[in-house]
């Protein structure tokens, strides 16, 4: 399936027309309902003053709420809690751990650095045993780590796609289900899954944690994470803010902090809301053109297809003797990126950088990312200033 929505993305297309950008797994563009969402912000904080956050709260975040659970087939938008950041929501589960001995963490070498730097920081304390299953080959990482999911474990945290490689970490119903403890916290991180890759989670909703945000392909920019929070776990997270107050049961005869069973026990404090403004209208204007995730994935593995067979006629050496570490075939499931290893990965990023022609590299890894502000009948052209870039 092809799309073509520049018409859509004019403000952030026409601010800088020379710009070629393919880093749509790293900032993807907005569309223009988001950056007026973000002024409607703006209006409502001045009009309103004291009084923003009862829409916010009362309308607002519920309908956002309705928008993501229909996304992700959860049965209660209510699991869905909201953060600036998902690190918030790392912090605040690792809080939930059991005191008196280390946690044990089986989790995967991939993870984003966030998490990665977090859990290596509690580890070197000893408050952590980590288990790290190697994520390549991508083929055989869903038996491998299921083989793990076997042992006695206090946290599960794993990517759904993978940030370095755009390689997918299989059935998530799979994964889920092959954990064998049955009061372990089981996270799937969806930074690079959620609004990429159609995602079901129905089936996992009561036993799976699943954090994900706007900055990337829900086309939100900063600011707006979230987290679906199944009910029987983790009830009362020790890292707490004073909005997980709201909501709350009281528990006087225990003289205890109280908390709601919903995902608002894992809110925090007073945040920037404009983030949660540009995704609801991101979730409007999608329902306004008929635009789904299915559409967008299908789009994005086409331009990945188009983008690749054009390097191929063009000859373009630097991508050709580079390694693709997903390829674009039945027995690999991938995100919206490609992941092109090379010794060379930082000098062909510079070089294109230099030809403003927006890439990321990741050590001896380039990523070149599509999304549904890029149109198919862009791809020669694309392809040729890259070669002359390059060969320049």
């Amino acid at each position: 399936m092809s799309l073509d929505l520049r018409a859509h993305f004019s403000i952030f297309r026409g601010a800088a027309p020379g710009r070629i950008h393919l880093a749509a797994h790293s900032h993807h563009y907005w569309p223009d309902v988001a950056v007026h969402a973000h002024g409607a912000a703006a209006v409502d904080a001045a009009r309103l003053a004291d009084r923003k956050w009862d829409p916010i709260f009362e309308t607002l975040i519920p309908k956002l709420q309705r928008k993501i659970a229909h996304v992700l087939s959860l049965p209660d938008p209510a699991t869905v809690a909201f953060a600036p950041n998902t690190h918030e929501f790392v912090c605040r589960l690792l809080s939930a751990l059991p005191l008196g001995r280390p946690a044990r963490v089986l989790t995967t070498d991939a993870e984003f650095h966030s998490f990665q730097r977090q859990i290596a920081r509690l580890e070197e304390d000893g408050l952590v045993v980590v288990h790290r299953v190697v994520a390549e080959p991508a083929a055989d990482f869903p038996a491998r780590f299921a083989a793990e999911a076997a042992r006695d474990v206090d946290l599960v945290f794993v990517s759904q796609v993978f940030f370095n490689s755009g390689a997918s970490a299989g059935d998530l119903d799979a994964l889920v289900t092959g954990v064998a403890s049955p009061d372990a916290l089981v996270v799937i991180d969806g930074y690079h899954g959620f609004m990429a890759v159609p995602t079901d989670l129905s089936h996992v909703a009561a036993r799976a944690f699943y954090l994900a945000g706007g900055y990337k392909y829900a086309m939100s920019g900063e600011g707006a994470c979230f987290m679906h929070c199944p009910p029987a776990f983790a009830p009362r997270p020790r890292d707490t803010g004073w909005y997980a107050a709201m909501g709350s049961l009281s528990d006087a005869s225990h003289q205890q902090v109280a908390y709601a069973a919903n995902g608002s026990r894992f809110l925090g404090a007073t945040f920037d809301p404009s983030g949660l403004y540009r995704m609801t209208a991101v979730f409007d204007w999608m329902d306004r053109i008929g635009l789904t995730v299915d559409a967008i994935h299908a789009h994005a593995v086409r331009l990945q297809s188009l983008f690749l067979e054009a390097v191929q006629r063009a000859h373009i050496a630097p991508f050709l003797e580079a390694t693709l570490i997903t390829p674009l075939d039945a027995d690999h499931t991938h995100g919206n990126f490609l992941a092109f290893e090379s010794r060379e990965a930082k000098a062909i990023h510079d070089r294109l950088a230099a030809a403003n022609i927006v890439t990321d590299v990741r050590g001896s890894r380039l990523r070149v990312g599509f999304g549904c502000y890029h149109a198919a009948d862009e791809i020669p052209e694309i392809v040729a200033v890259i070669r002359r870039a390059l060969e320049g």
